[in-house]
This record gives C-alpha cells, sequence and structure tokens, in this order.
C-alpha cells in the first residue's frame, strides 16, 4: 500500500481544546502499476454522535472506499470497526459525501480502492 501524507484538517478547532474530534488519517490506496494513487480532495469531517460524546466513546473506524473516475465515492464499507457502530455509522455517512482527487493512469481518471482511517476522540475539558 501506498501512504500518502495528505492530512485535512481536523474537525476539533485548535482554539478550542475541549471541542470534540474526528480526524481523518493518511489516505492508502491499492495501486495498480503504473497508476498515480487517489488523493483527498472535498472532505468535511464526520459529526461526533452526541450519544457516542454522551457515552465517552472513542475509537478508530477504517473504512475500505471504491472511488470512481470522477472522484465520487461509488461504495464504501467498514473494513476495521471502531467496536462502536454508532460511531462506524457516523464515518460511512461522511466519507459517502466525500470527492476525491481520482487516481489516474497515463493522465486519465480510473477507479480506485482507498482505505480511510476516521479517529474519533473526545478533549478532556
Amino acid at each position: 500500500m501506498i501512504v500518502l501524507s495528505a492530512w485535512p484538517a481536523a474537525a476539533a478547532d485548535s482554539a478550542r481544546p475541549t471541542r470534540d474530534a474526528a480526524e481523518i488519517g493518511p489516505l492508502e490506496m491499492r495501486a495498480a502499476p503504473g497508476q498515480a494513487p487517489a488523493g483527498y480532495r472535498h472532505t468535511p469531517p464526520p459529526r461526533y454522535p452526541t450519544v457516542a460524546r454522551e457515552r465517552g466513546l472513542e475509537g478508530v473506524v477504517l473504512l475500505s472506499v471504491l472511488v470512481r473516475p470522477d472522484g465520487r465515492v461509488e461504495e464504501a464499507r467498514v473494513a476495521s470497526s471502531s467496536g462502536t457502530s454508532v460511531l462506524d455509522d457516523a464515518a460511512l455517512a461522511a466519507v459517502r459525501t466525500w470527492v476525491f482527487a481520482p487516481a489516474t493512469r497515463g493522465g486519465r481518471p480510473v477507479e480506485s480502492v482507498v482505505e480511510v482511517p476516521v479517529k474519533f476522540a473526545l478533549k478532556a475539558p
């Protein structure tokens, strides 16, 4: 797998350290030979579910995402659960709306599979 160093902005505002965060980690791609990897384009972070925040739930969800040649998500599934369905569902709902910079082969956009880690963490007051 190729690991890109793209880190979209975290949901947490650094000026407010008590805010909950859903952070998106580095994008990983199963790259075919001669293929330039996909990247992040428009990736608003997931909302931290209220019920998860109230229960103190945290975790990392690893999503496997099929990205179309136009950069839109064709399909997304949980590759590795956070252990909590409410966090998994929040990550899936957000990622399904994202737009990626598509992978390319020979300068032409192609379909690709990327793995996106989404970390949900509660910040201490």
